[in-house]
């Protein structure tokens, strides 16, 4: 696919197969159609999207780093600042609200001693409110690291998950 740019001193050559598996996807005059699918594979690697990386990532996909930047602020799952091990992402929105949202979210920052955007201070958890997850059938929701859907979010399953990944880390 594309040379691997001589600065790239970040990502790797197994993330940039990967990306090269999603810029084949799309016609060649449109390879920065892969730029979410590019983020969300330099993210996985590194845990989170610094200037460097947006600008490496934009320098591989032929596109202005300002450009990559704009995808990468405007969605939520990616990470600008660096986060904790795991990152919970709640949803806030209405129809989880009315079903136990800020039940839950008093429960997290209770049992983490953090607030929204923050990281505890061993790095383990970030706490981030969330959009829409598209689950309100199943509120409150949230996920882990922007990979794992957690369902029906009372004190007692918050709990259970706040220790498997304590044990887990």
């Amino acid at each position: 696919m594309s040379a691997v740019p001589k600065s790239a001193l970040l990502l790797t050559p197994e993330s940039y197969r990967r990306i090269d598996r999603e810029v084949a996807k799309f016609p060649a005059e449109h390879k920065g159609s892969a730029v979410m699918a590019s983020l969300a594979i330099a993210q996985k690697q590194l845990g989170w999207l610094s200037k460097e990386v947006i600008e490496e990532v934009g320098d591989y996909l032929g596109m202005p780093a300002i450009a990559v930047y704009e995808v990468a602020s405007f969605y939520g799952m990616y990470n600008l600042e660096p986060t904790g091990r795991f990152k919970i992402t709640l949803c806030t929105n209405l129809p989880c609200a009315l079903s136990g949202a800020n039940r839950a979210a008093a429960r997290l920052k209770e049992k983490l001693g953090i607030g929204f955007g923050e990281t505890t201070a061993d790095g383990c958890f970030s706490l981030k409110e969330g959009e829409c997850l598209g689950a309100c059938g199943d509120a409150p929701v949230l996920l882990v690291n922007n990979e794992r859907m957690e369902s029906f979010m009372s004190d007692d399953r918050l709990d259970a998950l706040l220790g498997e990944l304590r044990q887990a880390k």
